[in-house]
């Protein structure tokens, strides 16, 4: 799956207020989108959750290639978790190639993301979240592209997370980066975007 160019959420507008009934709705409905979405993840079948990340792997490996030489030198991807799309070995792939490839690292709640260098194999530990970082942090910049584990995506590509906000605090900055969100096929759900919510470039997935 595929879009135009990043689409800010919120644009006409107002944010409702805090304890208005249309905010508590939209509270509830992605809470319960959240749990429904988790279910069915703890519910692959792991077989059939390897096929379905080797063909998402591919896909990202196709997109990486599609890209300029100079612009595909540095990837922001993820630690798989919560059953995220396992990408392993495509990072290895791209690591073999010479992209220079980092994780996220929370550093603060209600702050944004930062960003640490990672070799495929190096040593790991936890972060204050329980994510795995390397264990020698090197802080880098943030990358111009990144990879988004998606929970739940739109087809207007909105992104549901786990409603920590990181990635949303993450692309508040200016320039945002290219982001390429990652999900299965069956991860699409329907909400309405937030006022702070920004659209992902690209959705891939299996299908």
């Amino acid at each position: 799956m595929t879009g135009e160019p990043r689409i800010p959420c919120g644009h006409a507008a107002q944010p409702a207020p805090a304890h208005s009934n249309d905010a508590i709705a939209h509270i509830a409905d992605k809470a319960s989108l959240r749990a429904s979405l988790k279910a069915a993840r703890r519910a692959l079948d792991p077989a059939e959750k390897a096929r379905r990340d080797a063909l998402i792997g591919a896909r990202v490996l196709a997109w990486w290639r599609g890209l300029d030489a100079a612009g595909a030198r540095a990837l922001g991807v993820y630690w798989p978790l919560r059953g995220e799309p396992d990408l392993q070995p495509l990072y290895l792939e791209l690591a073999r190639a010479g992209v220079a490839l980092a994780l996220p690292l929370v550093v603060a709640p209600d702050t944004a993301l930062a960003f640490v260098e990672w070799v495929p194999g190096e040593a790991m530990v936890s972060d204050r979240m329980g994510v795995a970082v390397p264990a020698g942090q090197r802080l880098v910049e943030r990358p111009a592209l990144l990879l988004v584990p998606c929970l739940g995506f739109t087809a207007e590509r909105y992104r549901l997370g786990y409603g920590g906000g990181y990635y949303d605090r993450t692309l508040e900055a200016l320039p945002r980066p290219y982001t390429v969100g990652v999900a299965y096929a069956a991860d699409q759900v329907a909400f309405a975007g937030g006022p702070h919510d920004v659209a992902l470039d690209r959705v891939l997935t299996e299908a």
